[in-house]
């Protein structure tokens, strides 16, 4: 058996082509069965996020290709259209990618968290799917230690690196509790919508959503359980926020240094954070020269941003080593799996004696045999058949004066030494 990954991600191709290759959370159990149905396919994990659709699967030698065209027939696609785009990855190659995968060094932002938690949902409907076995369940397991190890021994996650990411990370550091701040969204965006999610993520107390188009401003307040106004309205809100962050398309700042001036007057003084994230600027830079507030604009931000990328990408070295070494491990363990392991044969040897005394059984009582004598039967019988062999070498050993195997077998079976084995 052979384990691959096979499927396309943000590095490989672009997203009108991985938006045709996604799975919804819906169909994906399905998509299993039909995948680990494939000929030769043992076992299936499928990962879709909206920056990668990967199939990690167990293969039979002749049907290594099997999933890469099972992934153009499942979403009717002309036949090596996907093939330039593909990644691809064999054996222990395809442990190390999943490995990386799962740390976030192959995230669009290095040691990103959220993908980890996508690995586990994936595994979560795979079991629930029947299509993982032990060498794959094994794999996973492996993947998630792997990943835990990487995020307690590195700092690979330890910094923000996205604007919106470092906006918030940087208001929870001036307010510790942000569940009793109030925030002012300035704008309704692609980057304020972040921010906003962020936020509820640390459960902000209040969230209020300004722009200029009102109807935007009360969608996204829909969505997080904020409070809409205008523009225009700003003004008379400015002193509840606690913490003020902008990002607009505006030409001109919509945040004037005597609107902050009165609002902190109205506080008492009580200082306010405004994270201005806008290029033109959002926020009057005279605003910094008053007392009680902290501004930062996207310059100062990015400042943070390249510093912590920089402390990633050292970090990410490191997790490189880590990685190497669980690779390692995992291989050593698939060799033990795949050499001639005793354990397997005398499992298939007890099972096929069990099926044996068990039919035996099953005639019994059809011929209308006393239930209780049955019972008798297989219980004896089967110990006897169990124990026929391992007793037998066992007198060999002795008649022998083969003493460290005699220690063994009472090591290997959990008995107590005996008195009467020799030292």
């Amino acid at each position: 058996m052979t384990l691959i990954a096979y499927g396309l991600n943000h590095l490989t191709a672009p997203v009108a082509l991985r938006e045709k290759v996604a799975f919804n959370s819906d169909e994906l159990g399905q998509a299993l069965y039909s995948l680990a149905d494939a000929p030769g396919v043992e076992e299936a994990l499928i990962l879709s996020t909206c920056n990668r659709t990967e199939l990690y699967c167990r293969v039979t030698p002749e049907a290594e290709l099997v999933p890469a065209e099972w992934l153009h027939e499942h979403h009717c696609l002309h036949r090596g259209k996907l093939d330039e785009f593909l990644i691809s990855y064999r054996g222990l190659d395809a442990v190390r990618h999943l490995f990386r995968v799962a740390t976030g060094l192959e995230s669009m932002v290095i040691g990103e968290p959220q993908i980890l938690g996508q690995i586990k949902d994936a595994y979560r409907i795979a079991k629930a799917a029947g299509t993982l076995k032990t060498p794959m369940d094994r794999l996973l397991q492996n993947t998630f230690a792997v990943a835990k190890r990487v995020r307690t021994d590195t700092r690979i996650g330890a910094n923000p690196v996205s604007v919106a990411y470092t906006a918030v990370r940087l208001a929870e550091r001036m307010f510790i509790k942000l569940e009793q701040a109030t925030v002012l969204l300035v704008g309704a965006g692609e980057t304020i919508e972040l921010a906003a999610r962020h936020l509820l993520e640390r459960k902000v107390k209040r969230i209020i959503v300004a722009n200029r188009t009102l109807e935007n401003a009360h969608t996204l307040a829909q969505r997080i359980g904020g409070y809409a106004i205008a523009l225009s309205e700003i003004q008379q809100h400015l002193a509840e926020a606690d913490i003020v962050i902008a990002c607009t398309a505006s030409r001109n700042p919509v945040i004037h240094s005597d609107m902050v001036a009165e609002a902190l007057s109205q506080r008492r003084h009580r200082p306010i954070f405004l994270l201005d994230l806008a290029v033109p600027r959002d926020i009057d830079a005279k605003v910094a020269d008053l007392n009680d507030v902290f501004l930062y604009d996207i310059d100062a931000l990015q400042q943070v941003i390249d510093e912590n990328m920089r402390s990633r990408e050292a970090s990410a070295r490191d997790a490189e080593v880590i990685i190497e070494l669980q690779v390692g491990r995992f291989q050593s363990w698939l060799r033990a799996l795949d050499a001639h392991n005793p354990v397997r044969a005398l499992r298939a040897s007890a099972e096929r004696q069990r099926d044996e005394v068990l039919g035996k059984a099953q005639s019994m009582l059809k011929a209308g045999k006393n239930p209780d004598e049955v019972l008798r039967y297989l219980a004896n019988t089967l110990t006897n058949k169990l124990m026929h062999t391992p007793s037998a070498g066992l007198r060999r050993a002795a008649e022998a004066g083969d003493v460290d195997l005699l220690h063994a077998a009472a090591h290997l079976y959990g008995c107590p030494a005996s008195d009467e084995l020799p030292k």
